[in-house]
């Protein structure tokens, strides 16, 4: 079993984990989401208390960034487009001094593994494909899009100590 109180940040993937996998599309090729509002407050609350939080995603569009801009990531946090996700991971434990040790990755698919398995805690959602849970440290017992990244932030920022609410600072930062 990972250690999940050795976890400083959090990098996720997005459709899949941070949505349902569902994707809505227009006639001029944009793509929509539903995200998790639960997840997007967990998200929030880990920026509140200081850790790095990541999105590294093969997805393109901008409601991506315009989304995660309003949970407290800075743009640079944020990789759109990423076909090669270890490369995009790397370069955030390096910017923000982490041992890949120290970093909880979540992801629900093939091109997820590699990082997952860089990372100190490999994390995903119930509902991921076969390999990535196999392939997975911590399983959340909720699907992807419904919960399963507020799950693992929590245990970790319970296990350690910071899962407590400040209203004043909430209403300062959002």
């Amino acid at each position: 079993m990972a250690d999940l109180k050795k976890i400083r940040a959090f990098a996720f993937d997005i459709d899949g984990v941070m949505t349902d996998g569902g994707l809505l599309c227009d006639l001029n090729g944009e793509l929509y989401r539903c995200f998790d509002a639960k997840d997007g407050f967990a998200v929030r609350m880990a920026r509140m208390k200081g850790y790095p939080v990541a999105v590294i995603t093969g997805g393109r569009s901008l409601t991506i960034r315009a989304r995660y801009r309003t949970c407290g990531l800075p743009q640079e946090d944020i990789y759109l487009g990423s076909r090669d996700k270890i490369v995009d991971f790397k370069d955030f434990c390096r910017r923000y001094q982490l041992d890949a040790s120290e970093v909880m990755y979540f992801g629900d698919d093939i091109p997820d593994i590699e990082t997952m398995q860089a990372a100190g805690v490999g994390a995903c959602p119930c509902d991921a494909v076969p390999e990535t849970i196999a392939a997975a440290d911590w399983v959340s017992s909720r699907p992807g899009g419904k919960g399963c990244v507020r799950e693992g932030i929590e245990t970790v920022m319970k296990l350690r100590g910071d899962w407590d609410f400040d209203v004043a600072v909430y209403k300062k930062l959002y």
